[in-house]
């Protein structure tokens, strides 16, 4: 594994990462394709769009369709047909989402009921280690423990300390050649949780570090004072993740605190609720103004969407619940957010990352006025 920093603006870096799929120009954010798809975007697209990395979902390939017929035609990259790198998410934060199936927790991992089947199931570090394996993305993620924003101390600190048990023992357990395997940071925003687990996980030397255990529920300013003073805690020459954020104005605060890698489903998301995100904010198609507007969804988009269809047009999808609709939405909402990702990093290595902030932010502040 390599990581190079290749300029730096302030906190922020910009650089590259090299994997056996090919590098990854830093910033970068990954869309999320949890089942082996980023949802109605065929992979060429997301090439096209400027996606140089994915994600998929160990706990959801782990259950449909199972990693040994995956691992059967061809690995991940075959089966989906991304010839570039992918990330593989644990399954641990699937155990917090989908914690009304959690069973139990101790020392050895979890055990819960599959979303699928009810069947109970149980993930270890060294479980996780195989499941990824198999499944063979360019990066793995190590198993951790992730409470929710408002949970007791007691069970951060719990969460803390299997966090870290964990990922020394997937660091010991077989994986392919070549594949990375990132720690998780856990603790909150709770500033002495926070620090021992930094410390802790870094002290592993794994291939990158990731902040977990944010951005799942409490408020922003909070989250992001944690970023402030944890992300410089991480090693100076390892990639930095933060797990979860996917707004433009989150993307270039993670990015300004010295973040290199970030994702999220909320353009896709954003998509299938029938809005598009713009300069000016969210353009929501399902509201009438725009029954007749001959305009792209905005003006200057270098999108596919944008070159080829006028907002009355996509609202008329969304209204009739035409699956091309949401498609033509997460088209435009990949490439909004990638371009922005692409701009930030050309800012950064121009000493310019402030002022792209600036001009952002003031233009997301017209949200009030029609776009």
């Amino acid at each position: 594994m390599t990581f190079r920093v290749t300029a730096r603006d302030g906190a922020a870096r910009a650089g590259v990462l090299s994997t056996p799929h090919g590098d990854i120009p830093t910033p970068a954010f990954m869309p999320v394709g949890t089942k082996a798809t980023v949802k109605s975007v065929d992979p060429l697209e997301l090439r096209a769009l400027g996606a140089s990395v994915l994600l998929g979902n160990a706990y959801h390939l782990h259950f449909r369709p199972g990693e040994a017929l995956v691992a059967r035609l061809g690995g991940l990259h075959r089966f989906m047909a991304w010839d570039g790198p992918i990330l593989t998410d644990s399954g641990g934060f699937q155990v917090f989402s989908l914690r009304d199936t959690l069973l139990a927790v101790d020392d050895d991992g979890v055990t819960f009921r599959s979303v699928y089947d009810g069947r109970p199931a149980c993930f270890t570090p060294e479980r996780a280690a195989a499941i990824q394996g198999v499944l063979g993305s360019d990066i793995a993620m190590c198993l951790d423990l992730c409470p929710p924003a408002d949970a007791p101390r007691a069970d951060v600190a719990e969460a803390v300390r299997l966090t870290t048990l964990w990922a020394g023992r997937q660091q010991s357990a077989p994986r392919p050649a070549g594949q990375l395997l990132f720690g998780i940071s856990q603790g909150g925003s709770d500033p002495a949780l926070r620090r021992r687990s930094l410390e802790e996980i870094a002290a592993l030397d794994l291939d990158g570090n990731a902040l977990g255990g944010l951005s799942v529920g409490e408020e922003r300013g909070p989250m992001l004072e944690t970023v402030e003073w944890a992300a410089p805690l991480l090693p100076e020459d390892k990639p930095r993740y933060f797990m979860g954020i996917g707004d433009p104005a989150g993307i270039l605060d993670v990015i300004e605190r010295g973040i290199d890698l970030f994702d999220c489903v909320l353009p896709t998301r954003t998509a299938r609720t029938g809005s598009a995100l713009t300069r000016h904010g969210r353009l929501n198609l399902r509201n009438a103004r725009y029954a007749d507007d001959p305009r792209p969804l905005e003006d200057g988009c270098g999108c596919p969407t944008c070159a080829r269809f006028t907002r009355a047009y996509v609202r008329h999808l969304v209204n009739q619940r035409e699956l091309l609709g949401p498609r033509l939405l997460s088209l435009h909402n990949l490439h909004h957010v990638l371009d922005l990702t692409a701009r930030a990093r050309i800012a950064i290595e121009r000493g310019e990352l402030a002022q792209l902030k600036r001009d952002t932010l003031a233009a997301l502040a017209l949200a009030g006025e029609s776009p």
